[in-house]
């Protein structure tokens, strides 16, 4: 049995990688978690809400047992108990200093509840964790969102893993929830490096190419305990 656990699934990529990993014959189950259910049904999917920072004293046992009336995710609650499911987790959690109000909010759910669902997904099994992080992440920039993302990263090797995957997209395309100014800018003056196929690392990427490449590396033998995966490299795996 092969299980995903998710979260982030109401971002860009994270609506993405759902879509690839409903897709692929190869996950059994898949488990999302977060503040809050999404508004989507799918065979595969179980989803369980709650406070995100409180992870750890989840009941998630319980949260997916009164979702199973006729016993049919006993199977997942088994194969999480006794340790014997592959666990693959994958984390595209994320927000902006805007939308979170403060420095301190943003490090609070891109550092913080990032390593706590990674820890947590740890104790159910989790071999493998795969990790959007960003371009240029880099514990000691001197810019604050790149220097989080950095951190994220040296924290989450700390976890011990069997495989960590830390993936660095450069300006993400597509159909965001939310307008943001900025990207919306960026993307009119960067679009035609993908047009003109210029500055691989550098020039914006599909949200799905990300979770293309997420789940084909989540499903390959890794000989390495960590990998960084460059935004280039993610445009190649997504073919």
């Amino acid at each position: 049995m092969r299980i995903a656990l998710i979260s982030g699934a109401s971002g860009l990529v994270g609506k993405a990688l759902l879509h690839q990993i409903f897709k692929s014959e190869d996950y059994d189950y898949v488990l999302s978690v977060g503040r809050r259910k999404l508004a989507i049904k799918q065979q595969k999917l179980i989803q369980i809400e709650g406070d995100m920072a409180k992870i750890d004293s989840w009941d998630w046992e319980g949260k997916i047992s009164t979702q199973s009336l006729s016993g049919e995710y006993f199977p997942l609650i088994e194969g999480l108990k006794k340790k014997e499911a592959e666990v693959h987790a994958f984390c595209s959690l994320g927000t902006t200093i805007k939308q979170a109000g403060s420095k301190e909010k943003f490090f609070a759910i891109d550092h913080d509840l990032v390593i706590s669902f990674a820890e947590w997904t740890k104790t159910l099994g989790a071999s493998k964790f795969l990790y959007v992080s960003s371009s240029g992440a880099d514990a000691k920039s001197s810019i604050f969102y790149s220097q989080t993302k950095g951190k994220t990263e040296d924290d989450l090797k700390a976890i011990g893993f069997d495989y960590l995957g830390l993936f660095r997209p450069s300006l993400l395309m597509g159909n965001r929830s939310e307008f943001r100014l900025g990207e919306q800018v960026a993307q009119v003056v960067m679009k035609p490096l993908i047009w003109l196929k210029l500055f691989k690392n550098l020039r914006p990427i599909y949200d799905y190419q990300v979770a293309k490449g997420m789940v084909k590396t989540a499903l390959a033998t890794k000989s390495m305990s960590e990998e960084i995966i460059s935004s280039g490299e993610l445009q190649d795996l997504s073919k």
